[in-house]
């Protein structure tokens, strides 16, 4: 679990795209790194908003997920001074299996880390899982 960052860390969690952080990693983007309520998607204080549950709080289609991973990565390149730490996004409320989201985050850009709670980790090729 991620409880602190240092500068040019940037805190990587599920969200919904009505920006209503209330729970989980969501909850502690808000308290502890800057996530504006409002923002569903992309930077936010310290933080970046990934959605996986849409305006009513219901799961959203794969391709979408697809789409804001490709969201993700263009962030991360078009900033790559900063450190993007995913947290284990789309795992509890949003219900997708974690293989799933593992899979969904292949091919990562250089300065994008896992390290902050899924239970796999980046490698360049990809996503392996950790034993």
């Amino acid at each position: 679990m991620i409880t602190s960052l240092k500068p040019g860390e940037v805190f990587v969690f599920g969200s919904n795209l009505a920006g209503r952080h209330g729970g989980g990693a969501a909850r502690q983007a808000h308290a502890d790194f800057g996530a504006e309520y409002g923002i569903g998607e992309g930077l936010t204080g310290q933080c970046y908003a990934f959605p996986t549950l849409g305006h009513r709080l219901e799961q959203l289609p794969w391709r979408t997920l697809q789409t804001a991973r490709d969201n993700l990565y263009s962030a991360c390149r078009q900033h790559q001074d900063k450190t993007f730490l995913l947290t284990k996004v789309g795992c509890g409320i949003a219900g997708y299996p974690e293989s799933d989201m593992a899979a969904l985050f292949a091919d990562p850009p250089p300065n994008f880390d896992s390290a902050g709670g899924m239970e796999w980790r980046l490698k360049p090729s990809g996503l392996t899982r950790s034993l």
